[in-house]
């Protein structure tokens, strides 16, 4: 190979060129897209490797714990690229969703070493960290001389970055003083409105402004769209309900959902801003929802847009994306806006769920299970996912700038729009404490009887705050 096509491909390694150039001078040269491909993995590896010891760990094997996503499925199309970085072997069990997390509890806490590192949800980790069961990755992050010089941990969205990181205290705030940083941020989610632009046309709507736009937008599509129905939310009796739409909103209406006094967590589910809130959100459900929304997880939500049954959704962003693709009937008929439920504010507070990868503290391998995490949180493979695989969103600010990824995600109408007007407060809005999974199902709970009319909001909202201050005050924590 002469010094001149590998110059060229490390040019457009380095964002010295942009892909038209390469593709340009590439043809040039008579080198075809198999080629190039081969060319340019050859000189993401030589600028990977620069001023660092990627050999370090060669001969290793490692082993993953993965969920079904296509975050995963990115990461094992690429990963040919770290074992060739690396010199070292990497085998993984992979599980659907609906049981990985009882998978990675149960390996965490038999102190199981058979894997190295695995997915997580960011809030997984207030069980595990404090647990004992995750390694602190600050103690790589912060040591010169096991972070590849290349890595820019500061690229990653600070919102996501503080959202990874809790001292164990509860109550106190995500990525404060103290913080332990129990995973790295891989790939994410912001809630916002996805909708039909098809059903929207035709009954004469626009995206919704506010909450209370909302409510009427979503009331005439059931009235006049000939069977959607106007709006999906979660309804499950799980926390899985709370944290998307619904926590975004509410925290847009000024909604908190504990207060912290002298240490102590003390509930404020009941405040004027979330009885205010909430009411506008049970009656949206009650007269625009789906029949059975309390069997709805992000599942029905989504499989509803797809097929049409529903106007739009109040969800992961990412949701609509995948339901934009496919063989799904409303293929080409979706958009996507940010949403400030609240008509005095004018920014979206959308709370995240962001896909991390955490080491297990009971790894034989961390310093080879490290360089793992790293490349794969890295911005060269994360660059591989969102160009060539359904790797959104990146967590990466660069790669949001990338020409190739925004070429792609305009295809999309609205997408990197409402990304770009969320993307400055996207974070994790919860106070995060170990009660976290019980006291927002018991929230979910709540928000049923509500929407069934089994008791008033007002009543339905003073009793959960009282129930979850006993148990706060029973677990030491109120």
């Amino acid at each position: 190979m002469s010094d001149k096509i590998k110059a060229m491909f490390e040019d457009f390694v380095a964002g010295r060129v942009g892909r038209r150039e390469l593709l340009r001078d590439a043809a040039r040269f008579g080198i075809g897209a198999s080629a190039a491909g081969m060319l340019l993995n050859a000189a993401q590896t030589r600028a990977l490797a620069a001023d660092y010891d990627w050999k370090a760990h060669q001969g290793k094997a490692l082993k993953v714990l993965l969920n079904k996503h296509p975050y995963a499925d990115a990461m094992i199309a690429d990963i040919e690229s770290f074992k060739n970085l690396t010199g070292m072997s990497v085998t993984w069990d992979i599980f659907p969703e609906d049981v990985y997390f009882d998978k990675v509890t149960a390996a965490l806490s038999s102190h199981s070493t058979e894997y190295d590192a695995f997915m997580t949800g960011a809030y997984q980790t207030w069980q595990y960290g404090p647990a004992g069961w995750l390694v602190d990755l600050d103690e790589y992050l912060k040591n010169p001389a096991k972070l590849a010089p290349n890595y820019d941990w500061d690229g990653i969205l600070a919102g996501l970055r503080s959202s990874t990181a809790w001292s164990g205290k509860p109550g106190d705030a995500l990525g404060g003083p103290g913080a332990k940083q129990w995973c790295l941020p891989w790939g994410f989610e912001v809630n916002n409105v996805s909708y039909n632009q098809r059903i929207f046309d035709k009954v004469g709507v626009h995206m919704p402004k506010n909450l209370p736009d909302m409510l009427e937008v979503a009331a005439k599509i059931t009235k006049d769209a000939g069977g959607p129905y106007g709006i999906g939310v979660r309804g499950s009796r799980s926390w899985a309900t709370i944290h998307p739409g619904f926590l975004s909103g509410y925290t847009n209406y000024g909604g908190k959902d504990f207060e912290v006094r002298g240490g102590k967590l003390k509930a404020a589910m009941n405040s004027p801003q979330s009885k205010e809130f909430t009411k506008l959100w049970v009656e949206m459900i009650q007269k625009s929802g789906p029949k059975n929304w309390a069997t709805y997880t992000w599942y029905q939500v989504g499989t509803d847009l797809g097929a049409g049954a529903s106007g739009m959704i109040y969800d992961a962003d990412i949701l609509g994306y995948f339901m934009d693709g496919g063989d799904n009937k409303e293929r080409g008929h979706l958009a996507y806006g940010a949403f400030a439920a609240n008509p005095n504010e004018t920014a979206p507070t959308a709370n995240v769920w962001i896909w991390s990868l955490a080491m297990s503290n009971f790894s034989k391998n961390k310093d080879a299970a490290w360089d793992f995490i790293q490349w794969a949180t890295g911005t060269d493979h994360l660059l591989f996912g969102a160009r060539k695989m359904d790797m959104v969103n990146p967590v990466r600010t660069k790669i949001w700038e990338d020409p190739e990824f925004k070429e792609k995600i305009s295809k999309y109408p609205g997408y990197l729009e409402q990304y770009t007007a969320t993307a400055p407060k996207a974070r994790i809005y919860f106070t995060p404490q170990p009660l976290f999974f019980n006291l927002t199902t018991d929230w979910a709970a709540a928000l049923q009887q509500m929407v069934a009319k089994q008791v008033p909001v007002d009543e339905g909202l003073d009793k959960l705050a009282a129930s979850i201050d006993r148990q706060l005050k029973s677990a030491g924590l109120g």
